[in-house]
């Protein structure tokens, strides 16, 4: 049985669904990244689940339970928020210590748990400090520190990593990777920064106007996403998402009219789950999945750079293909001018097929 549990969970605010009928499981010792753009419902998801919002329907278990009618203060759950909300007046040992203090135990108990999580999270050096007196990225040790303490049936982060700089972040996610799978507790991290959840998550849940659209482990996301939503959000640079029309298939290739250009794609499809001949779909191809070629073919693409974009140790490409903007990555040794023609090849096991409802067709 999963640590958490969630059944048909709806919430309404008026009108509006921000959580609509979604159904998830978090097993003991998973973290489970709730991913989506603002106003997807992930924050409120995880607001029910910790007892800071009334669902509207559906259930929510934690350890089996069934926990709809208790408060949060009852759910024996941790919560880390965006905004550390540290107490300014007490040290960071008082600020760790304070979740203990309603559990009435000895001071020697409390001190050495202080101690070991200072030490885990290397706050050793500021135990005496006020928050006041804290980088930003200490103050952040702080919070999850004091959540973390109490041992608590689950964790759920709200957007931890937001108000970090670059540096810090990086920092931070690994940190917290570690930590979280030392502890073997059931986690929900809601985030718009997909890099901290494929780096972080053990599954991703990627939503969209309170639904989740796919939840796989983080390679399986970005390996197969289960629509265009999915493909177009994970990833970056941005997949390239583009219109095209069946012309055949083979099992091995398939031809299209993609981007008014006959072009022949590589696949890994058998040709019966194809959509038909003369059926419109979606072709989706990352812009790492482009070989540059040195003459025409039938699997190349044609178009003119119109910007380029260099990244450090690849360059982005921008190339005007018609109305459309195909972007194509390649080594920082490559200096190709803008308003060059060039040809692209889209590599084999690079090309996503999505059906004219926006669906993955399925190998």
């Amino acid at each position: 049985m999963a640590d958490i549990e969630l059944r048909n969970l709806t919430k309404l605010f008026g009108k509006l669904a921000a959580v609509d009928d979604i159904d998830l499981d978090v097993e003991a010792g998973e973290v489970m990244c709730l991913l989506g753009p603002s106003g997807c419902g992930k924050t409120t998801t995880l607001r029910l689940i910790g007892g800071l919002e009334q669902e509207t329907a559906g259930d929510i278990f934690i350890a089996g339970k069934r926990v709809n009618k208790l408060r949060a203060s009852q759910r024996d759950i941790a919560m880390v928020f965006q905004f550390y909300a540290l107490y300014p007046s007490l040290t960071v040992a008082e600020n760790l210590a304070f979740p203990l203090h309603a559990e009435k135990l000895s001071k020697a108990e409390i001190a050495q748990r202080v101690a070991h999580i200072a030490d885990v999270l290397e706050l050793s050096h500021a135990l005496n400090r006020v928050p006041g007196r804290l980088a930003e990225g200490e103050k952040q040790r702080v919070a999850v520190g004091r959540a973390i303490i109490r041992d608590p049936q689950c964790f759920l982060f709200d957007e931890p990593l937001s108000r970090l700089d670059v540096a810090l972040r990086q920092e931070m996610r690994g940190q917290i990777k570690q930590l979280l799978g030392d502890l073997h507790k059931a986690t929900v991290i809601v985030t718009h920064d997909q890099i901290e959840a494929l780096t972080i998550g053990d599954r991703i849940a990627v939503m969209r106007d309170g639904v989740i659209e796919q939840v796989a482990s983080p390679h399986n996301i970005f390996a197969q996403p289960a629509n265009v939503f999915v493909a177009g959000f994970i990833g970056t640079p941005q997949m390239n998402l583009l219109p095209a029309r069946g012309i055949a298939a083979d099992g091995a290739r398939l031809r299209t009219r993609l981007l008014d250009q006959e072009v022949t794609l590589p696949i890994e499809h058998r040709g019966a789950d194809l959509p038909r001949a003369d059926a419109t779909m979606t072709v989706g191809i990352r812009p790492r999945g482009f070989n540059l070629a040195t003459e025409a073919g039938p699997d190349t693409l044609a178009g003119t750079v119109d910007l380029v974009e260099p990244m450090g140790a690849e360059t982005l490409m921008h190339l005007r293909v018609g109305e459309a903007d195909v972007r194509v990555v390649t080594g920082y040794r490559k200096a190709i001018a803008v308003g060059r023609h060039l040809r692209v090849r889209p590599r084999a096991g690079q090309v996503h097929i999505f059906d004219d409802t926006g669906q993955r067709v399925e190998p």
